[in-house]
């Protein structure tokens, strides 16, 4: 079932306002004008478009949130939602839309994207504006010691860099850069059609706002360059398979004076030989001998950090598990640090000498009930289900 919280990627205790920023900002990137042929666009476009239509409304985001989507099926005729399976039309979906952007009429003949941009926005999404670089992502692999440790870790990336022979203009100078003259460095040329005002790129600066009269060689008038860059990652001890760190301000810089991205890290961590992990607990498997287990005895096991002493007491079976503490992985929060938990496996002996034999049969022979309480309890058991 769709969650109309979900779709508009807001909480359930969003304002108005926040629900309807959220859905402006949603519906402008899914606009059937902007996704032309898109089918997927156009029913996301319907579906934040449901959204808001209900969450928008006190009463209707009321009853969603007492009844979901079927408690609204009564009130659909009043709503006209179509009983609420979605907008039966695409008209429907763009009614909604004008009405968040203050626009009025319906149906979809007359009016483009563009005059919703130069009628609401004038010109606030025009190409020519400045522009966050791109984000990037890379994975790095750490050993279970390094994830327990810590590490800083050097990586090499390929960016798109501000060009250092430009300073980012794109011009060789500083006065190689003039305002368009047909549109005066809005990005976009404006006309008026009626009710709406039309807008188009502008055909002069291809949407940038600006002309390049004298390109800088070096990036040619982009103003950036690709380059390879080294970054030094450093990860808190602690992380986890799967866990994302985020450096900020190291992706791709930023055109016409824009912000640079950010650069996105995703942990793997390799596989050990002994230890596994459990949250911030480590987990490791101790075979010990038959009469180790029954005798009990002492046992140095190894730990991430060095070496531990542990008791096994006497009478041990095989799944008993024992606590070292502290000695697990310290929490990426700072919040201590997990044990180590040491399952016991004892192993029953195999290829046995005569002389072995012979003392193991001395060995059943003196056996009594006592030394067997799980088998004694079981033929109880047994002796109750069959009289």
């Amino acid at each position: 079932m769709t969650d109309y919280y979900e779709v508009l990627g807001v909480s359930k205790e969003a304002s108005v306002d926040e629900v309807k920023k959220a859905y402006r900002k949603m519906a402008l990137k899914y606009h059937p004008d902007r996704n032309k042929g898109d089918s997927e666009s156009e029913k996301k476009f319907k579906q934040v478009s449901e959204a808001y239509e209900v969450l928008s409304d006190d009463n209707k985001r009321k009853m969603y949130d007492a009844y979901g989507a079927e408690g609204l099926s009564g009130a659909a005729g009043a709503g006209g939602m179509g009983g609420m399976g979605g907008f039966s039309s695409m008209d429907e979906a763009l009614r909604t839309f004008m009405g968040a952007f203050g626009g009025g009429g319906g149906g979809r003949g007359g009016h483009g994207l563009d005059s919703i941009f130069g009628s609401f926005f004038g010109g606030e999404e025009r190409e020519g504006g400045p522009q966050q670089g791109a984000s990037k992502k890379i994975s790095i692999e750490v050993t279970f010691e390094e994830a327990a440790q810590g590490v800083e870790k050097e990586v090499m990336i390929t960016n798109f860099s501000e060009c250092s022979s430009c300073e980012g203009r794109g011009a060789a100078k500083a006065d190689g850069v003039r305002s368009c003259a047909q549109c005066g460095g809005q990005g976009q040329v404006f006309q008026s059609r009626g009710f709406f005002s039309m807008s188009s790129t502008c055909p002069s600066c291809g949407g940038e706002g600006r002309v390049i009269t004298d390109p800088c060689r070096t990036c040619r008038g982009q103003g950036r360059v690709k380059e390879k860059q080294k970054v030094v990652v450093k990860i808190p001890a602690g992380v986890d398979e799967g866990m994302r760190l985020r450096l900020a301000g190291k992706g791709d810089s930023g055109e016409r004076g824009g912000p640079p991205g950010d650069l996105y890290v995703y942990l793997h961590l390799k596989a050990h030989e002994i230890f596994q992990r459990r949250g911030d607990d480590l987990l490791l498997e101790l075979p010990i001998g038959f009469a180790e287990a029954g005798l009990g005895c002492k046992k140095e096991i190894p730990t991430l950090t060095g070496h531990a002493r542990i008791v096994i007491p006497e009478g041990t079976q095989t799944g008993k598990v024992l606590r070292v503490r502290s000695e697990g992985f310290p929490n990426v929060h700072g919040h201590g640090k997990g044990d180590l938990l040491v399952t016991v496996s004892v192993e029953t002996p195999t290829k046995l000498s005569e002389q072995q034999r012979e003392l193991l049969r001395q060995f059943g022979e003196l056996e009594g009930p006592a030394n067997h309480p799980k088998n004694q309890t079981f033929l109880e058991k047994l002796k109750g289900l069959f009289g």
